[in-house]
């Protein structure tokens, strides 16, 4: 049962992770806006994010070096939080968007970090 579980998990957790990574390819001019302005080439970064997100969905859904790739997304996540949410907090206008975004992205992460503990070493 527990094998079952787990399969599901993967699966049910992979999904939106992958179609996260298709809208950056999608819709890259609507999101390299989201890039920090320090950063060159920001078309780039949101290109190379949804490359990120997919191999990482692909890893856990498979379950080849599944560990890895959910402890790899939350690191990625994680990068997130700390680039992007976390400067839009001082701003008023972008305050309650970047909390909410913040907290759905810790949400994940904590996904992310439990299906890795559930997941065997390879």
């Amino acid at each position: 049962m527990k094998k079952l579980t787990t399969t599901f998990a993967r699966i049910i957790y992979a999904v939106p992770i992958g179609i996260f990574g298709l809208f950056h390819f999608m819709k890259a001019e609507n999101m390299k806006g989201m890039v920090p302005g320090w950063l060159p080439g920001q078309i780039f970064w949101v290109y190379l994010t949804g490359l990120f997100l997919l191999a990482g969905a692909i890893g856990i859904a498979i379950n080849k070096k599944g560990k890895l790739a959910a402890m790899l997304l939350a690191a990625l996540i994680g990068s997130f939080i700390l680039f992007v949410h976390v400067p839009g907090l001082v701003n008023e206008q972008t305050m309650q968007m970047s909390m909410m975004s913040l907290l759905k992205d810790m949400a994940i992460i904590g996904g992310a970090l439990a299906l890795a503990g559930s997941l065997p070493e390879e």
